[in-house]
């Protein structure tokens, strides 16, 4: 496979420091990223032949055979190796084979079942062993076929439709759409809004491998709840706020349901998964719209800090970030600065739409979170942890913050936002200690 190199342009770098990009920006982002795949599955195969893994033999097969998939149909392949949790697993792998605590489903032969997903995508020709974990053979992007041995052979014969898995006394026939369930076969569900089309991943096991509550699989009444939810949000960003559609549309290939949390909504986003997003019950359209809005912040600066350095190695300070009880270290609070700046943008945008109450909520949001992600920014240039381009970055953060500073929001609203910075800084001071004064600075 080839491995292409990949730099972020002078023009994107600028239009994602401003808090934005725009969708050929996350595409930008995106072929980062699909490029740090490629050399993933490269390093699982190069550190399988190199260590005692017991595996080599079928991670090589596993290899040719995406080669193979990747010559003959490379839209088929590509689909399977962008895929959020190849990512997941191709990294994990790796790290365990250099010594790491392996994880479930870490092993380098997992590269069989990534190039029998391609295969099957691209109705190549296949017959290929690949290993099973706890019962199941997971084909990346597609599903899990049930299976009752420690291995299978996935067979996949052009021209008859579907593939077949094949363990010691099983066999499980795909169905022609792999995207639907069958005997055997607990498919990955589409979910549509219009030309957008994600997958909701409910089974693969590296789905978003740092993450403890993910949610077991959906029940067919849940599935028609994500689905509903997903037309339901798009209507609301494509009208709306078209500019986040447009970059979500470009960086989101997948939403992993979360279990609910005892009070409000969980979200999280992951640097090893690129593209996808973790959420628990979305809610209503507006709070599901917030949710993409923050995870696809996270998403464009973590593919961005794959390519671009923005901070110099912390050096174990601790810095007071408005939205966390807890300190946070350098990076994590550029990332939560770059989330907030997102936020806030939402709720400009927002408070214009809703009337009555929910309009003066949407105006204390705005004023809020502009201020917090201000402060954020403040703290991050005072550190002097950024590298150069990360003070460029910060600085085109501030300017598009600084330029929402004097945008008018009635008083209550000013007043509410005002109250909640206090309140928190007083209790993460009670708990943490002082942190410097601070007041807006014009030279960031």
């Amino acid at each position: 496979m080839s491995l292409p190199y990949h730099r972020v342009s002078d023009e994107v770098f600028r239009a994602l420091a401003t808090g934005g990009g725009g969708a050929e920006a996350v595409r930008e982002l995106a072929a980062t990223q699909y490029s740090k795949h490629l050399l993933l599955l490269r390093g699982v195969l190069d550190e399988a032949t190199a260590t005692d893994t017991g595996q080599a033999d079928m991670t090589r097969a596993g290899y040719a055979l995406l080669t193979a998939v990747q010559r003959h149909d490379p839209v088929a392949a590509d689909a399977v190796i962008r895929h959020p949790s190849v990512g997941g697993w191709s990294l994990r792998a790796v790290r365990a084979m250099r010594g790491d605590r392996a994880l479930p489903a870490a092993e380098p032969a997992r590269l069989c079942s990534v190039a029998a997903a391609a295969a099957i995508r691209a109705r190549f020709p296949a017959d290929i062993e690949v290993p099973a974990t706890g019962g199941t053979v997971m084909l990346p992007s597609l599903g899990a076929a049930a299976v009752d041995s420690d291995t299978a052979t996935v067979r996949c014969a052009p021209g008859t439709g579907g593939a077949d898995v094949l363990s010691s006394g099983r066999h499980v026939h795909l169905p022609a759409d792999p995207h639907q369930d069958a005997p055997g076969w607990t498919a990955l569900r589409r979910l549509r809004a219009g030309p957008v089309e994600v997958l909701i991943d409910d089974l693969d096991p590296c789905r978003m491998p740092a993450t403890t509550n993910v949610a077991p699989r959906l029940d067919a009444g849940e599935a028609r709840m994500w689905d509903s939810a997903f037309q339901d949000v798009w209507s609301l960003l494509r009208r709306h706020h078209p500019a986040t559609a447009a970059e979500a549309e470009a960086a989101i290939r997948v939403l992993v349901p979360l279990a609910a949390p005892p009070h409000g909504q969980a979200s999280s986003s992951s640097a090893e998964n690129f593209g996808a997003v973790a959420l628990s019950s979305p809610g209503g359209p507006r709070d599901f719209a917030l949710t993409l809005t923050h995870e696809v912040q996270h998403l464009k600066l973590a593919a961005l800090l794959a390519v671009v350095p923005l901070t110099e190695p912390g050096d174990g300070r601790r810095f007071y970030a408005p939205w966390r009880e807890d300190p946070r270290p350098i990076g994590s609070l550029l990332q939560g600065a770059y989330a907030f700046l997102g936020v806030s943008g939402f709720w400009r945008r927002q408070r214009s739409l809703d009337q009555g109450p929910e309009g003066l909520h949407a105006h204390m949001e705005f004023a809020r979170w502009r201020m917090a992600a201000s402060r954020a920014a403040d703290t991050l240039f005072s550190s002097e942890l950024l590298t150069a381009e990360g003070q460029e970055f910060v600085r085109g953060m501030a300017g598009t913050l600084r330029s929402w500073q004097d945008e008018p929001v009635p008083a209550e609203a000013q007043a509410w936002a005002r109250h909640e910075a206090a309140q928190h800084l007083a209790r993460w001071q009670s708990a943490h200690g002082p942190v410097p004064a601070w007041s807006p600075r014009g030279d960031v």
